[in-house]
């Protein structure tokens, strides 16, 4: 992907998606409230996933604009209307905002069918997300206050949560707004203003946010949206001097490199939602055919491209026989293709370059001795397509078990008792996720007390929710998406202490 020059381009364009929707589809940069041209003029391909072919283009945003976004955002927080609202009223703008995307669900589920590739039917789940993030973040805007500490009887103290500032926000490719409304829920609500650059390869959805955003009435320079790419307009938000806070969801490899540009500027606060290995442990007394339906939707939900993904997948001894029998069987009849036909579970992949990464790990697998149970090659003709696939006789050393592939691909190998589940459950650098199937209470409390991951599910998986903290251990990132404990992300603490005597 590479950019071009936007010298012909407009500030937006009608767009006709393969189900018949039909809008109006922002190409600009959103800065202060306005649909812009880049600084530098520069525009960049949109890339349909299902066909590969180039559908449109928008303009890019470079550390030029980023400046320019910065600047608005810095004013909007210090000196413009958002500065002198209430906390009601901004929990009601967020909730005008969560109206006008359950207005436009479709159009925006359609979007990110056509942007991303995913199923029509994961992507109306997705916007229903966004819709309950968003309404719980415009719940909790007035409900967000310190305390009173009482230390002696000639002094009162007391603690306010403040907002940061600006916040430069860098979402990824996989869940293109659901991961918009992740994090300009919670900044919005304690009060801050963002930058927010969206993926390069994803950027449609973002760009009609934004427009919602307008109509829902926040002031100019609250909400910024940037379409760029990670090294230029990235970088810039990264080691920006007046940007304070900064989440990132992505790579683990990347996340390093916004930790390092947040440390050299300004020391940034710095969340990071990063990658993950995730075990999925089913033991001999677990409900198979449930178990077998939770490892399919584990691995193939939305495509692999998920950090959660229950990539490795463990089975007693007893049952692996029957588990992987059961397992081949399901995923074998994911229905894999067309985004938006309301049968198909398993779109496409987002990119060529992501296509290629996951096929040249089905080729490491193969040449390291796994056996492929089920898939390992491309699905149909044109498009990112590739069979569910399912490797079995692999090793803990082999690097399909190892590295985070974030495709539809999956290992499954064998473990004799709990220990030896829990050994090989936290053989990992990361600790996003975890899955544990069993009947037994006591098994299952024992095994997530044990785990080393931010995330257990016992007897479901992917079971997320706006209310509940996410996030995850060791090289899986730093602080947690969601629930109460994200506003920790976006407020400081300031204590006030009076002398009374």
């Amino acid at each position: 992907m590479t950019s071009s020059s936007a010298a012909s381009l407009p500030l937006s364009q009608l767009f006709k998606l393969p189900n018949g929707v039909q809008y109006e589809q922002p190409l600009g940069l959103f800065i202060n409230g306005e649909f812009v041209t880049g600084k530098e003029g520069k525009a960049f391909e949109v890339v349909n996933p299902s066909t590969g072919n180039v559908v449109g283009h928008v303009h890019e945003a470079t550390a030029a604009d980023v400046d320019i976004a910065v600047d608005a955002a810095e004013a909007a927080f210090y000196d413009g209307p958002w500065s002198k609202m209430s906390t009601a009223e901004r929990g009601r703008l967020l909730l005008k905002l969560a109206d006008l995307f359950e207005e436009n669900l479709v159009t925006l589920a359609s979007i990110e069918a056509f942007d991303n590739g995913k199923a029509i039917q994961l992507a109306k789940g997705d916007i229903a997300s966004c819709i309950g993030c968003l309404r719980y973040y415009g719940g909790w805007a007035d409900k967000i206050h310190g305390k009173v500490i009482e230390t002696s009887t000639d002094s009162f103290n007391y603690t306010k949560q403040e907002p940061i500032g600006v916040c430069g926000q860098i979402i990824p490719w996989n869940f293109p707004l659901l991961m918009w409304a992740w994090k300009i829920g919670p900044a919005i609500a304690c009060g801050n203003t963002v930058v927010l650059k969206t993926a390069e390869q994803t950027p449609l959805g973002g760009l009609f946010a934004a427009k919602l955003c307008k109509e829902a009435g926040f002031p100019p320079g609250v909400i910024n949206i940037l379409s760029g790419f990670g090294r230029t307009a990235g970088a810039a938000i990264a080691s920006h001097m007046k940007i304070h806070k900064i989440a990132f969801t992505g790579s683990t490899p990347v996340g390093r490199q916004i930790m390092k540009a947040a440390a050299e500027s300004n020391l940034k606060k710095v969340t990071l939602e990063l990658g993950g290995k995730s075990p999925n442990i089913v033991f001999e007394d677990a409900d198979i055919d449930r178990a077998v339906e939770w490892i399919n939707f584990g691995i193939y939900y939305n495509a692999g491209q998920c950090c959660c993904a229950g990539s490795r997948i463990y089975v007693q001894e007893s049952i692996y026989d029957k588990v992987i029998a059961a397992f081949k069987k399901r995923a074998q009849s994911n229905v894999v293709g067309n985004p938006f036909d309301e049968a198909t579970f398993q779109g496409a992949q987002v990119s060529e370059a992501q296509y290629n990464r996951i096929m040249s790990y089905i080729d490491i697998g193969k040449k390291e001795g796994a056996k492929v149970e089920v898939g390992g090659e491309r699905h149909g003709a044109e498009g990112y397509f590739i069979k569910p696939t399912v490797f079995s006789n692999v090793t803990e050393d082999m690097r399909i078990m190892q590295e985070e592939i974030f495709g539809p691909v999956c290992a499954i190998a064998k473990f004799k008792d709990i220990d030896d589940a829990i050994l090989k459950g936290n053989s990992t650098t990361y600790g996003l996720a975890s899955a544990v199937h069993t009947r037994s209470l006591s098994t299952a409390m024992e095994v997530a007390n044990r785990l080393r991951a931010g995330t257990v599910w016992v007897n479901c998986y992917n079971s997320l929710h706006w209310a509940l903290p996410f996030g995850g251990y060791g090289e899986s990132g730093i602080g947690r998406e969601l629930g109460k404990e994200a506003l920790r992300n976006y407020t400081q603490v300031k204590l006030v202490n009076i002398n009374l005597s």
